[in-house]
């Protein structure tokens, strides 16, 4: 296996130098094999000898030149510098044939100089939950970094209880954040914030020195990429739950999974994160958040750019991810044309789901269903206020009379884009329970089952269905 090691060769200042610390009894649990072909990895190199000794011997391929980054952050809106890769390595970067750029990085690889008083471990949980969870989105096509791996153990690791260590290798452009240019900057080290951005330009944004103001263009395409990102969560009803500007990436994908969900019942002020007493980062707060975090970012910018600069690039958000969000919107209810009565069809929707607290995702699974020539009781009586939804049912068939709506394609259509199965939280942890008495059926299961989540999979409708009562109330915390 051949990897480059540009970010930690090329920024030494930036990166520590540390050796991974095995785990104990260490077991290969989940191979991403598409994945694996996508970075053109032999997968002789992962099986399970062969990885643990490239992982956990002093000159394997994946230990010798392991680093640790560093950054800062705003965590829950107050600035913190003594961030940084706490848990997690950078083994290194894989360049594939086409000269694409991709970072492993592992979690859980024991204790770095930013651990502060952690353990630098990651629990079977916490790495399961990511694993899931960003295949997922991945298969969605929400951008996102991907689960190459997951090795669980015998080791115990002490949080809230005792848990299984584990670890989980995941893929993506790099793990650049908005950490990074916010710490050198804060830190006044104008020299070290000058090489990261020659850094990011040279490998990841080389588009933008074409152009007469390069900085001004990364800001523009990261601000972009955020809007297109979060408007996509909030169309496929996902709840990061921990949208600290540590946890954003500059390529637009998501990133760092803690305590997310995916809606259950509809409820634009859910909070998934029982740690967020606030609701800072609630459901309906992410746009408004993503839009903060940017600014946070665009401190960063400032001895590059002038304030006008800085002001046109962030004014570009709400635009950008209203666009986005009507857009996808439209594709939702099977919309082709634009209307101007559009935006109150959706909005009155989504007032009814949330009204009869009827679950997001079943319901415009069920929507996709809808015809032009018969009375769609069933659509109907799906709501509690049955005429409610029968009027708004009424105005939704003239909306696709007015655009000469086929019915098959549109169904068809809007089956493509309204997924039947999202991670919902309480399969979840019934997965997680299972593995953790050394059952891992339920995680295959849901594996395969999210990575076609648009087809009807009949062996495996319950995993379709809403979850009970006690799966709704579920806590969920950045602990893992």
């Amino acid at each position: 296996m051949q990897l480059d090691h540009s970010y930690a060769t090329e920024l030494p200042e930036l990166v520590s130098a540390v050796d991974i610390k095995p785990l104990t009894h260490p077991k290969l649990i989940a191979l991403n094999q598409s994945l694996l072909k996508e970075l053109q990895l032999d997968p002789s190199d992962f099986e399970q000898q062969a990885l643990i000794e490239s992982l956990f011997t002093s000159n394997g391929v994946l230990n010798r030149n392991a680093v640790a980054q560093k950054y800062g952050g705003h965590q829950f809106g107050q600035w913190n510098p003594d961030l940084g890769d706490g848990r997690g390595l950078l083994l290194g970067e894989v360049v594939t044939n086409e000269q694409k750029r991709w970072d492993l990085h592992l979690k859980g690889a024991g204790p770095t100089p930013y651990s502060r008083f952690g353990d630098g471990r990651a629990v079977l949980r916490s790495t399961i939950r990511e694993y899931l969870a960003s295949e997922a989105l991945h298969h969605l096509g929400i951008p996102t970094s991907r689960a190459l791996c997951l090795i669980a153990s015998k080791e115990p690791v002490y949080r809230e209880k005792p848990e299984q260590g584990a670890m989980l290798i995941r893929v993506s452009q790099s793990h650049i954040r908005f950490g990074h240019f916010e710490y050198y900057y804060h830190s006044k080290q104008m020299d070290k914030l000058q090489a990261l951005f020659d850094y990011t330009f040279k490998h990841h944004f080389p588009h933008c020195l074409e152009d007469d103001n390069p900085y001004y263009s990364m800001l523009v395409e990261v601000v972009k990429s955020t809007a297109k990102l979060i408007s996509h969560w909030q169309t496929i009803g996902f709840n990061h739950g921990v949208m600290n500007s540590d946890n954003m990436s500059i390529h637009g994908i998501t990133f760092d999974y803690g305590p997310y969900a995916f809606l259950d019942d509809y409820e634009p002020g859910f909070i998934c994160n029982h740690s967020d007493h606030s609701g800072r980062y609630a459901f309906d707060r992410q746009p408004g958040i993503g839009l903060w975090n940017l600014n946070a970012l665009a401190h960063g910018f400032t001895p590059f750019l002038e304030i006008e600069e800085i002001e046109s690039a962030l004014q570009l958000f709400e635009p950008e991810l209203q666009t986005q969000y009507a857009q996808m919107m439209r594709a939702k209810f099977g919309l082709s044309e634009s209307m101007s009565e559009d935006l109150g069809l959706i909005n009155e929707w989504l007032e009814l789901l949330q009204a009869d607290k009827r679950d997001y995702t079943q319901s415009f699974r069920l929507l996709s269903e809808f015809t032009l020539d018969s009375d769609n009781q069933n659509i109907a009586d799906f709501f509690i206020q049955r005429d409610k939804a029968s009027d708004w049912l009424t105005n939704y068939r003239e909306r696709l009379i007015a655009e000469q709506s086929d019915c098959i394609s549109r169904q068809l259509t809007m089956k493509s884009v309204n997924p039947k199965f999202v991670l919902r939280n309480y399969l979840a942890q019934q997965a997680i329970e299972l593995a953790e008495k050394g059952d891992y059926s339920m995680f295959s299961q849901l594996n395969e089952v999210l990575a076609r989540p648009f087809d009807e999979h009949p062996e495996q409708e319950s995993f379709a269905k809403p979850p009970p009562d006690w799966g709704k109330a579920m806590e969920i915390s950045c602990s893992s």
